[in-house]
């Protein structure tokens, strides 16, 4: 027993008590085990070595198990609780809350978003968009002027029901659930912030009740746990939830549409207009301490033309805005024009590289000029 490592101690003595007539035990009953307390098959395969098998899928743990029964009697050993269901949940009890950034600029759907926050109703809310063009800064700070806490999600391929609703834990020695920021977001009345939705896969299924803003059972502990007032789910994704067609966002999957049909609305978040980005730009050289007007007004130009390009199928990349913001930083670190973007676009390919440069270097010369037109009726937000 001694021999055994901590976690491998913990299943056994879990499974003592589960089954405390048992000596001998199905693989499936090891693991699952095991599973609830997080680990994995390093964990229970020191369980199952062949010398315990007696026969295909059941083991022989009477060598392990007795003395760990009388020692538990004796009470020589730490008491561990007779079932998942008795365990301690705890949660981590500081709210978050969103800062207000100077630099942010509002535009879009930024004002229908603050009205879906300051309403404190339940109205699940998809908001899809091209990486870069403001999709969760937009949220993030529609909670920061009202107040509001904030929890985000970073979701990929690996997410699954223990990232989200919790798992268990050792601490100090005790094993104790410990609920994760779906919970922690439902008891708070916060807005949950499921960040790029559409990289996850199956094993987010178990949102889909809370997505109808009801009660959910967490199955590890048998608690349910109900949503406080003001409590909101918001998800930000770069697709629609149809997988990407044209293979640009390869992590991107196809979500159920009976998980699709859970959100009251989908928002789809589009690059800003020239106007607007210039503001954005202009921020953002006031933050860096490397106000440029002429420089702010070419990169705005750049990018516009690239995105026209890229939507009549030109071109198979785009300068986003946050792209822009990044060029903005590094020209506040080495004053060159030419070197901010030639650094800030190296991930693209050598051919695409070079031809964006080659426009750019156009924009700079005036041989290429803006148009004049109407503003946009998203420029007359107060900046």
């Amino acid at each position: 027993m001694n021999n055994l490592k901590k976690s491998t101690q913990i299943i056994l003595k879990e499974l003592a008590t589960r089954y405390p007539d048992s000596t001998e035990f199905r693989k499936n009953a090891i693991v699952e085990v095991g599973k609830e307390f997080g680990y994995t098959g390093k964990d229970w395969d020191p369980l199952m070595q062949k010398n315990n098998r007696v026969k295909i899928g059941t083991y022989d743990l009477a060598g392990l198990i007795e003395p760990l029964r009388e020692t538990m009697v004796s009470n020589s050993v730490v008491k561990m609780p007779q079932s998942a269901a008795q365990m301690q949940s705890i949660v981590n009890e500081e709210k978050t809350f969103a800062k207000t950034d100077k630099s942010f600029v509002p535009w879009g759907a930024f004002s229908d978003i603050v009205k879906i926050v300051k309403s404190n109703m339940f109205y699940p809310t998809y908001i899809s968009g091209l990486s870069g063009n403001g999709k969760t800064f937009m949220v993030e700070q529609a909670c920061a002027k009202v107040g509001k806490e904030f929890i985000r999600v970073q979701i990929n391929p690996e997410t699954d029901e223990d990232d989200l609703l919790g798992g268990f834990r050792l601490i100090d020695g005790e094993t104790v659930f410990s609920k994760g920021p779906v919970l922690k977001a439902m008891e708070n009345g916060a807005i949950l912030l499921l960040d790029e939705i559409d990289r996850a896969t199956n094993k987010i299924m178990c949102l889909q009740g809370i997505l109808e803003g009801k009660p959910v059972l967490v199955k590890k502990t048998g608690e349910i746990v109900e949503p406080a007032e003001g409590f909101n789910v918001i998800a930000t994704a770069n697709t629609k939830g149809k997988g990407s067609e044209d293979g640009r966002f390869t992590a991107a999957s196809i979500i159920d549409d009976a998980f699709l049909e859970r959100f009251t609305i989908s928002v789809d978040q589009q690059f800003p207009s020239l106007n607007v980005e210039k503001k954005i730009v202009f921020k953002h050289m006031e933050k860096f301490n490397c106000m440029d007007i002429d420089f702010a007004e070419k990169l705005v130009l750049w990018a516009d033309i690239i995105r026209k390009t890229f939507y009549d199928d030109g071109v198979d990349e785009v300068i986003s805005t946050r792209r822009l913001c990044h060029i903005v930083q590094t020209f506040s670190i080495f004053q060159k024009r030419d070197k901010a973007i030639d650094l800030c676009i190296s991930r693209f390919d050598s051919d695409t590289k070079e031809a964006f440069l080659d426009l750019y270097s156009k924009v700079d010369a005036d041989e290429i000029v803006e148009e004049t037109g109407d503003i946009n009726a998203e420029e007359t937000y107060e900046v």
